[in-house]
């Protein structure tokens, strides 16, 4: 059955379908339950599989993570929803030094079916601390998927192939995005559909490859129209997946375009960006025409909500990147503060 459908709800029906499918999927997390979670994702759930399965929980992240490793433990697989980016920091412990780990060390024994739903990125005037983009952190650490996607479709696919995953997955939300509308075929086969680690060419091209993820992907489908009306051509890829990365496909475009630039909201230093652009200079290095571009976000703490719409890479600072990678004259020379 296919229904256009708010990103949000895409969610909520994939959470929903999950739960359905089996009762070893539950929901944990901070509001979820009577409120529905802040930003609704999770409305109805409780209502219709019990507080049992849709568990509101203390305002305490190490805690939540802590009990969905014991449940995992257990055979259960736990989706534990973190209300905010700013507020996974708490948990990182329990991420990074268990849930990334105990499969590892026990030699596959264990195994860690979470799911971490994290709302993330700016773009919606939140105050300090609710607007963060800390997907770096988790890209680096080994033993951990990291998800994020665009569209209402991905959304209810993939947060459905997240869960069936036997891996710890964190799935990255876009917070800018919950109400941005589409199709969603909700009886899809996830034997069927795109991997999760696959990423996703949005526009084919022949002079620019520009790499982007979440947040970003509407405006650089929106870069790529515009640069379309000046003649250039700009081939826009969605990656989905940022931990493991689908090279293959981002090598096949360069290799045809010789150009390079790469976006999102994080800061410059240490940001997936350079990961891209370092490890497509040792793959495709006879295939460029000109060093790989990044158009991030500054190297500062996300600033308040009032000075957003600077911080945040938008179409113009795109669409300059798109110019540098071409060497065009007379554009500035990164997005360092």
């Amino acid at each position: 059955m296919i229904e256009t459908m708010t990103f949000g709800r895409a969610i909520n029906t994939g959470l929903r379908k999950a739960m359905e499918e089996d009762s070893k999927v539950l929901l944990m997390g901070e509001d979820i339950g009577k409120l529905g979670g802040v930003f609704r994702i999770t409305d109805g759930l409780q209502k219709d599989f019990g507080p049992s399965r849709v568990i509101d929980t203390p305002l305490a992240e190490a805690a939540i993570m802590g009990t969905a490793v014991g449940l995992a433990y257990r055979g259960y697989r736990p989706v534990v929803e973190i209300q905010f980016d700013g507020f996974i920091y708490p948990a990182f412990d329990q991420i990074v030094c268990q849930v990334a780990k105990l499969h590892y060390r026990t030699q596959g024994k264990v195994k860690m079916p979470i799911t971490i739903r994290v709302p993330f990125g700016g773009g919606i005037g939140s105050p300090e601390h609710h607007s963060e983009s800390p997907e770096a952190y988790f890209t680096h650490t080994s033993g951990l998927r990291v998800v994020t996607v665009s569209n209402p479709q991905d959304a209810h696919t993939v947060i459905r192939q997240a869960i069936a995953s036997d891996d710890p997955v964190l799935f990255f939300e876009p917070k800018r995005r919950y109400h941005t509308k589409g199709e969603v075929d909700q009886s899809m086969n996830l034997q069927q559909a795109t991997p999760m680690e696959r990423a996703r060419v949005l526009t084919q091209g022949s002079d620019v490859t520009l790499v982007t993820y979440g947040p970003l992907v509407t405006t650089a489908l929106q870069a790529a129209i515009a640069a379309g009306d000046e003649g250039t051509s700009v081939e826009v890829i969605d990656l989905c997946s940022l931990a493991p990365i689908d090279y293959e496909r981002v090598e096949a475009s360069v290799c045809k375009t010789g150009r390079l630039v790469i976006t999102h909201e994080a800061a410059q230093s240490g940001g997936l960006g350079a990961e891209i652009a370092a490890s497509i200079t040792e793959r495709c290095f006879n295939y460029l025409e000109a060093p790989p571009v990044r158009v991030t976000g500054f190297d500062i703490p996300y600033p308040a909500s009032k000075l957003e719409s600077h911080h945040l890479p938008d179409l113009d600072r795109i669409l300059d990147g798109v110019d540098r990678a071409l060497g065009r004259p007379n554009t500035p020379s990164g997005a360092r503060a």
